[in-house]
């Protein structure tokens, strides 16, 4: 049985240049691909917030925008792109 953790979204879904969510500190690839992770791998990424948050927190006045669906759809792209590489 997968037991899966609960997604660590606040809901201020904000990205900064190195496309990493200001609001939960994941990068767009660990949020659209969220669900499909393993408990081990969401605990790693969670694991890795925290410094996120540190590192991102002292620039804190860099530029960031909303997550466009084009930006989502990139990185779902992207992700099976990966996983089609890794099966071949």
């Amino acid at each position: 049985m997968v037991i899966k953790m609960d997604s660590p979204c606040i809901a201020s879904c904000k990205l900064n240049s190195d496309k990493i969510c200001i609001g939960c500190y994941r990068h767009i690839e660990e949020i659209v691909d969220w669900n499909k992770r393993t408990e081990a791998e969401q605990l790693t990424i969670i694991a890795s917030l925290s410094e996120r948050k540190r590192q991102i927190d002292v620039i804190a006045d860099a530029p960031t925008s909303a997550i466009t669906q084009a930006e989502w759809q990139a990185a779902k792209s992207a992700l099976a792109l990966k996983r089609k590489m890794q099966l071949d």
